[in-house]
């Protein structure tokens, strides 16, 4: 069936922003303040861990910009490509990254997963108020992806809400033979997602804003700020 599947699918071009929606506090914490009690210590650890970590990104003015700059590359690109996990689209073997269109989309797929896979493993899907804070980037994409949207009234198993048998099957195949990604629609909304297997065609991370996700009853409130609720989700 895989084999089917792949004759006939098409390129699409893509040089736009995608949106990443990221688990992120809105107050970085310091993660040195168990080794003293002193502020000139945490500065001091701090500045020997950027002295002796490899840089993974090169800025045009690294004085001014690194920093921040690799800081932002790590969170909004790198990290699922270093720390891999099983996926619609991976077994685990390999990372994908994945990004959406609109940020309503990408609110859909995170609090899906948010309810039904991590507070469900704890058994804290039920709990009211149970909070979770986010971070939305807009990540550059430049590249040609498979397109599967033209796909999905012959193979609905794409998007599949419950199994990823088949799509684990097609970015298997993807990840062997070197493509850089693909663009789908969502299995949780009408929204497009995109799935990359290769961190190169992913450039210039900005921060869009942060987000606040809590649960009420059988609901998923969305917060951009206290009280300012923008979307809520019947999960």
């Amino acid at each position: 069936m895989i084999d089917v599947f792949f004759n006939g699918v098409t390129l699409k071009e893509c040089h736009s922003d995608i949106h990443r929606n990221i688990a992120s506090l809105r107050e970085t914490e310091n993660l040195f303040d168990d080794l003293t009690d002193a502020p000139q210590g945490w500065q001091a650890a701090t500045e020997l861990e950027i002295l002796t970590k490899p840089h993974t990104y090169l800025s045009n003015q690294p004085i001014i910009d690194r920093p921040f700059e690799e800081a932002d590359y790590c969170e909004a690109i790198t990290y699922p490509f270093d720390n891999w996990s099983a996926s619609r689209y991976s077994d685990g073997s390999y990372g994908v990254w994945y990004g959406a269109k609109t940020l309503e989309t990408t609110i859909y797929e995170t609090a899906y997963h948010w309810r039904h896979g991590l507070l469900k493993d704890v058994g804290w899907e039920n709990i009211d108020d149970v909070v979770i804070q986010r971070k939305v980037y807009f990540v550059r994409c430049d590249s040609s992806l498979l397109n599967f949207i033209p796909k999905l009234d012959l193979f609905p198993e794409l998007i599949n809400p419950n199994s990823y048998h088949f799509t684990q099957q097609i970015g298997a195949r993807i990840h062997h033979e070197g493509h850089p990604g693909l663009l789908s629609q969502s299995a949780r909304c009408e929204g497009n997602v995109y799935a990359i297997f290769n961190k190169q065609i992913l450039s210039n991370p900005r921060q869009q804003c942060y987000l606040s996700y809590r649960i009420d009853a059988e609901n998923i409130v969305i917060e951009r700020q206290p009280n300012e609720i923008i979307l809520t989700i019947k999960s």
